[in-house]
Formats: structure tokens, sequence, C-alpha cells
């Protein structure tokens, strides 16, 4: 099936996936590829499904969710593979936009230095940036890229395709246990970032098995130490991790709460305790969750902040 869900995100609400790709044809082979290692690790855009086809099967699930009163907020390309690999991208897109149906594209933007990459992106509402470094040496030993690749001139394609582009722009950066998570690679992202300006910054660990055995998610710390530095000069600044389909805010119930709000964002013990007063506990409630091995405390800067204990972290 190459027209697939909705699955809850929490980039894009219910999202309905199309496969544009077949597995796995992709740019690189990260190590952390949820989906395996990189069959077909090649730079060459390519037809892979008729046009036609796949704007007839993305309409017949559309049109079945529709009668079942079912909610769908973006069309996501997010393929097994690279979506840009794909020369028909931008004719998918188009052909799909009578459904009147938001359109996203989920892109390690390694392609994104050629004209017509960024012309098929521009026909979409939502682009999603993968930045998991900026120095060469964290680049290709995290993402592990097709050889003729530059990262100085992906990132240089990233900021031309962001000064003409109309729709909204987010990124994506996958921390990995002393592969990119020095503190001087982070503020390398976050310099980048600053300048490239996104609406959104997502910052995610591999919370599934990785396609390379070893490699391990960031320790909290550097985690958190990433957050803060993201939030000094990026306006929106966000975890992605684990259940994306949690809404999080005062529901009743403050365990809950609590581990939802701390999964998207560290909590400064000042505001935990002022969320318990709201919510009429004390702070018992932390230390049961700590205690539980669900609530951990880090510092940064001489203050006490509160994450939720991450999936796939010992």
């Amino acid at each position: 099936m190459r027209a697939f869900g909705p699955v809850p995100s929490r980039r894009l609400g219910q999202s309905l996936g199309i496969n544009n790709i077949p597995p796995k044809v992709c740019t690189y082979s990260c190590v952390y590829c949820q989906i395996g290692k990189t069959q077909h690790l090649n730079c060459e855009r390519g037809a892979f499904f008729e046009p036609d086809d796949l704007a007839r099967e993305v309409t017949e699930k559309v049109n079945e969710l529709r009668k079942r009163q079912t909610k769908i907020d973006y069309l996501s390309f997010v393929p097994d593979g690279e979506p840009t690999l794909d020369i028909n991208l931008g004719e998918h897109a188009e052909r799909i936009k009578p459904l009147n149906i938001k359109i996203a594209v989920i892109t390690n933007g390694s392609l994104i230095t050629i004209e017509d990459v960024r012309a098929d992106l521009q026909k979409a509402d939502l682009v999603s940036l993968k930045v998991d470094a900026t120095s060469r040496k964290a680049w290709l030993k995290t993402d592990r890229p097709h050889k003729s690749l530059d990262l100085k001139a992906i990132l240089q394609g990233m900021l031309e395709f962001r000064a003409n582009f109309g729709g909204e722009l987010i990124t994506e950066t996958m921390l990995l246990k002393g592969m990119n998570d020095s503190p001087e690679e982070i503020k390398g992202i976050t310099e980048f970032l600053t300048t490239l300006k996104p609406q959104k910054s997502y910052i995610s660990i591999p919370t599934r098995p990785t396609a390379v055995k070893g490699v391990l998610p960031t320790s909290d710390q550097a985690l958190n130490l990433a957050y803060q530095i993201f939030k000094e000069t990026l306006p929106h600044v966000e975890y992605l991790i684990g259940n994306e389909g949690n809404e999080f805010g005062f529901s009743g119930n403050v365990e809950e709460d609590l581990l939802s709000i701390t999964s998207v964002h560290p909590m400064r013990e000042d505001a935990v305790k002022q969320y318990l007063k709201k919510a009429g506990a004390d702070w018992d409630v932390i230390t049961d969750l700590a205690r539980k091995g669900l609530l951990i405390e880090v510092e940064y800067q001489g203050k006490k902040f509160y994450l939720r204990k991450l999936p796939g972290k010992d």
C-alpha cells in the first residue's frame, strides 16, 4: 500500500502517510534508522510509481476515511527511503492537491542542492528537514551519506530553499551518544538553525531498534543541554520521542499530565511546584514518579529540571 494511516503525529496531527519510494532506497544510511540498513544507497532521482496510480490510491483512501468521518490533517510523503529521490514528487503533490488537505514532505534534505528538488518541495505546505550535524565528522558518523554528497552544499541549499518557501518549515535533530551530542556540535547545529529560522525545531533520540547495533541515545544531561541551548535563540523547541499521539495539559490525572509534559519539555523545579499547586497535589507525586523510574532530575546552570525517563534508555 502506498497510502497508509492516518497515524497520530505531534508534528502533523492525523497524518495519512504516502510511501513514494520502495524500501530502502535512500541517500543516507543513518546508523539509527528504524527501518534498517539502506539497501540501495543512491543520489540519482528516478521514477518509482506512476503519478496516476499513486494519486488514485491516495484519493481512494481519503474518500474511504471521509465516509467514516475520520479526520486527516496532512497527506505526508514519509516513505521507506528519501522522498526527494522521486523525480515525480512535485507531480504527485499537484495530483493530490484537489483533495484540499495540507501536504507535508519529511526529507533528510540531502538533495536540496538541486533546483528541481527545491521546486518540488515548494509545492508542500510543510517541509521537515533533518539537521543531525553541521560538522563533517559528526555527519559522516551519524548519517553515513552517499559519497557524492557535500554537507556544506546541503546546508547552503537549505538556506536557499528557506528564503523562498512560504509554507511551514520544521527541523529534526537526532542526538546519539558519542556521535553528535558534544556541546560544540550542539552549538554548531543551533547556530545553523538560528540562521535557517524554522518555525519549530524538534530534538529526538532513537526509541526503536537501530540499523547499527550499539547505537545509543544521548544522555539525559546532553539532551537537556541541547534543549536549553536551542531555546536561547530558537522560538519553538520540543522533544520528539515516544508516543506522538500524547497531548499534554491538565486533564485531572497529575502523574499522566506531568509525564506527558516532560516527554516534550524539561520542567524547571519552580514550574513543577507551581503545576502541582494548581493541581492540588504535593511533591510526593514527583518522589513517587522518580522512585518508579519514570521521571529523572538533571541540572543546568545551577537549576534543577525534570524530564520523563525516555524509552530505550537504561
